[in-house]
């Protein structure tokens, strides 16, 4: 489970800060924050996109050994970045390497409106890892004509024909996930999960005649295989050495083996071994096997997450997505939120869960702050701020759970330049002087207690389902939301200063609500076309929060909404009894989860999350037209470049900053092209 970052453009303001500050935190489980203004974050900006660069700090201090393991771990993700090009879609890879081919070979006018727009759409298409939106879903629109690229087809003997070609400027496969109410989500989604003539109902029907050996550890069926029908039979395509995108699987055990090699510690090691046998077999008990050895795998400076994991792509939430992410133990930043950990059980106890629903042992909640070494996959170029893993539900309450806060891209998130969102969209200057001194704090406080406290509360009923059963569609946004609500409870809560994470508990908690609040209910549309349902399963979550907390208020004025020179704001008036409401949605939302309730859940994502106030949504848009920055931002990865002796033996690894997105892109292509276009 992934924590998504809602960027500055979003929050408006949650993470203002000028690049040269220094910003001293008097409390001793905070952190004193130096701008780096030698460091260029920002790359380019395109479109709605925004392009940004890491840094990887502390790298410089690993032995030898660790940064062989960070190398290797790396080219292992990176090898399967192809994976996630076609699983979102069948026609990806063909249509990449031929807009690719134009881009490196053409010739003539490359100062044209029409170049500029094919250029543009390329950098789209390399930014979403396919041709449809990488938050929206919606198909990319060139600003191009038919008859333009066939021009630049020819012109650099290149080849696109038939489907491929067509679907880029027509209106069929519009959507990568369809989420909408009352129709076959299977069937309207364009994503590679399914064949094209497979339907909701034949993917149920499919998976009821699964049974796990052990009931009460259900293995993730469908988690690694595409599902097809075949002469009217289904059957599992599945991803392993041998079978579907076994010749990139086959790259991935390459440099996994590797790393094995450099282990820091025989539990590290094991579960490498694990992960390996995992892609050679496709054996979906040696993936809980292994998620296990990996969850149990705390100790050393290195850590990894490697594999298809989330299943936020596929409609009905079997499927999942390649992703990679490298990470550096933060050990200052570690040690210090490792209070959260540590009081997991308090939280539990004291949250507003029905007591059938509390888990009485929460066990193994380990949280740490990294710094990302590199990432591929669905976590590249747009990547997540917070993780937790593994997904199933027996293990976490069996075994626990690892969540990380991937620090270095807060970092450049935080320092790639601010912009004048938050005084247009906050309601008055209290609200904008407290995002101002506490927004970062309590979004990182927020990002923590979500994954640490949030993804590891709660427990199903006695011989309820997994939720990608019982709440089908709606499993991803119940539970984003349910994990954003027990950090909301807990955000305004003495206990934060009690166990020295703050200084002043109402006052972050505060500036968290109001930014949480604007966001859910009005800045987030920014990312909309006007006329959009909402279908992000985060954005869902946030508006669904938001619009029910609001509506509940209308009667004590919790929050008011605001007219002023004909702009809307919302405007807090209570937070002690909106956190009693975040409460009373938290227990419904935990009740729903646990007996599996998809009426209820229904309901609540359709009632509050989906649709939108058009006439809101015009005004904000209007609003931010006077702002320039881009509302989605993503990274280039920094390249790990190994320096050999004679002999070929590595002796160093150094790290470089490419200069330009495209040059990475390219690059990528040339080094990491393991699949044909069709598989």
């Amino acid at each position: 489970m992934r924590l998504n970052f809602i960027l500055n453009v979003m929050l408006v303001g949650a993470i203002i800060t000028s690049c040269g500050n220094e910003k001293n935190k008097t409390n001793n489980n905070e952190v004193s924050v130096k701008e780096e203004v030698s460091f260029d974050y920002n790359v380019e900006q395109f479109a709605d996109v925004k392009v940004l660069r890491y840094q990887i700090p502390g790298f410089e201090k690993l032995s030898l050994k660790e940064k062989k393991l960070v190398y290797y771990l790396t080219q292992a993700g990176l090898s399967g970045r192809d994976i996630i090009w076609d699983q979102n879609y069948r026609h990806n890879l063909k249509i990449r390497n031929a807009l690719e081919n134009v881009y490196k070979h053409y010739n003539g006018d490359k100062n044209s409106n029409e170049w500029n727009a094919f250029e543009a759409y390329l950098k789209r298409v390399w930014f979403s890892n396919g041709i449809h939106h990488h938050y929206s879903n919606d198909k990319l629109k060139p600003g191009f004509s038919p008859e333009y690229l066939n021009e630049l087809l020819t012109q650099t003997s290149t080849t696109l024909t038939g489907e491929p070609f067509d679907v880029i400027f027509n209106d069929k496969d519009v959507k990568k996930v369809n989420q909408a109410k009352g129709v076959d989500n299977v069937a309207l989604s364009a994503v590679n999960f399914y064949g094209s003539n497979v339907t909701n109902s034949d993917v149920e029907h499919f998976y009821k005649t699964k049974i796990s050996p052990d009931a009460n550890k259900p293995l993730s069926f469908g988690l690694n295989s595409q599902l097809v029908k075949e002469n009217g039979v289904l059957k599992e395509r599945v991803y392993k050495s041998g079978g579907l995108y076994g010749s990139a699987i086959d790259e991935i055990i390459k440099w996994l083996e590797l790393a094995k090699s450099v282990a820091e510690n025989e539990p590290q090691a094991n579960a490498l071994g694990l992960l390996i046998d995992y892609y050679k077999t496709g054996n979906l008990q040696t993936w809980d096997d292994y998620n296990i050895a990996w969850t149990k795998a705390t100790e050393g400076n290195i850590d990894y997450i490697n594999s298809f994991i989330e299943v936020y792509n596929d409609p009905l939430g079997y499927r999942g997505s390649y992703e990679s992410i490298i990470q550096i133990n933060d050990f200052d930043m570690s040690q210090k939120m490792k209070v959260l950990s540590d009081n997991a059980q308090w939280f539990e106890d004291n949250s507003t869960l029905m007591e059938a629903h509390k888990k009485k042992n929460v066990v193994g909640v380990t949280y740490k702050v990294v710094n990302v070494a590199g990432e591929s996959g669905d976590a590249s170029p747009s990547t997540p701020i917070g993780v937790n893993l593994p997904n199933a539900n027996w293990i976490r309450a069996a075994v626990g759970s690892k969540s990380v806060s991937l620090g270095n891209i807060i970092h450049a998130y935080n320092n790639a330049g601010s912009t004048g969102r938050l005084k247009e969209f906050v309601h008055d200057d209290e609200e904008y002087q407290l995002e101002e001194k506490y927004g970062q704090l309590a979004d990182k406080l927020h990002t923590a207690l979500h994954e640490v406290i949030g993804h590891a509360s709660g427990q199903l009923n006695p011989g309820v389902a997994e939720t990608k059963e019982t709440l089908k569609n709606y499993k991803s946004t119940l539970e984003e939301g349910r994990a954003d609500l027990v950090g909301l409870y807990y955000l305004y809560n003495s206990k934060l200063q009690e166990l020295g994470l703050v200084d002043d508990w109402k006052s972050v908690g505060k500036a968290a609500y109001d930014g949480y609040i604007r966001n859910g209910l009005m800045t987030q549309l920014i990312r909309l076309n006007l006329g959009d349902d909402v279908e992000e399963a985060h954005m869902r979550n946030r508006q669904w929060v938001s619009a029910w907390v609001f509506e509940k208020g209308k009667a004590d004025k919790v929050i008011e909404k605001v007219t002023r020179d004909g702009k809307t704001y919302f405007d807090i008036k209570n937070y002690d009894k909106l956190r009693e409401l975040f409460g009373e949605l938290l227990r419904e939302a935990q009740r729903i989860k646990s007996e599996g309730d998809f009426e209820a859940v229904q309901a609540l994502v359709e009632g509050y999350g989906v649709k939108v106030d058009q006439a809101l949504h015009a005004e904000v848009l209007e609003r931010n037209k006077q702002f320039t920055s881009a509302p989605y931002s993503g990274f280039v990865n920094p390249v790990l470049i190994p320096e050999k002796n004679e002999a070929g033996e590595i002796i160093d690894v150094k790290v470089n900053q490419p200069e330009t997105f495209s040059g990475q892109m390219l690059t990528y292509s040339e080094d990491y092209s393991f699949l044909p276009e069709v598989n």
